[in-house]
């Protein structure tokens, strides 16, 4: 895997809901492929999924089954591919025990927001960092309203909000992370 350096995560906990609270937001099963595909597309070590009710991760577990080992992976082989780089944690601090594990050390995390933080950094400067594969990162994308400041702020990096022309900015998890990774991985030129 040519960017097996860098992991890729969706946390539902901690995340921040309409009155700025933290909660934690319900898996979607559009999320499984619709992250995974981009990830095995773009060669990546993996995708966590942060969910730490239990019922959750039992659907997001059993998704995992079907499409690994059963049914579906004979099914449709290539969606095999991609959910074979999908695992479930309880917390992030789980997700970063079990990359350590598997990694030899602590991922640099990576934040995404929708809002511009001090620490931004371009897609230019991180595909540049990351091209160097010096150490092992991990992008943590938000759900609900994005993830909590503290957690941002607390990241090596934050990469810049996704913008379009207007002010209108609440794109979804899963938009904003093929945007994202293709604009980190892609080797399209334009």
């Amino acid at each position: 895997m040519h960017n097996d350096h860098v992991y890729v995560s969706v946390v539902h906990y901690p995340a921040l809901n309409k009155e700025k609270k933290w909660v934690c937001t319900s898996f979607t099963t559009l999320d499984f492929h619709d992250i995974a595909r981009p990830a095995r597309t773009y060669e990546l070590a993996g995708y966590y999924i942060v969910q730490p009710l239990e019922a959750q991760q039992f659907v997001i577990k059993e998704q995992i089954k079907y499409w690994t080992e059963g049914f579906g992976a004979s099914f449709n082989p290539r969606r095999s591919m991609a959910g074979s780089l999908v695992r479930v944690v309880s917390s992030i601090t789980e997700m970063l025990e079990k990359i350590k594990e598997e990694k030899g050390k602590y991922p640099k995390l990576i934040a995404t927001s929708a809002k511009k933080y001090p620490q931004t950094v371009s897609y230019s400067q991180m595909k540049e960092i990351l091209s160097k594969k010096d150490d092992v990162y991990l992008i943590l994308f938000g759900t609900g309203w994005g993830m909590p400041p503290e957690l941002v702020e607390s990241c090596d990096y934050i990469l810049e909000p996704i913008l379009g022309p207007g002010e209108y900015n609440h794109l979804s998890v899963r938009n904003a992370a093929a945007i994202i990774l293709d604009r980190l991985f892609s080797i399209n030129r334009c």
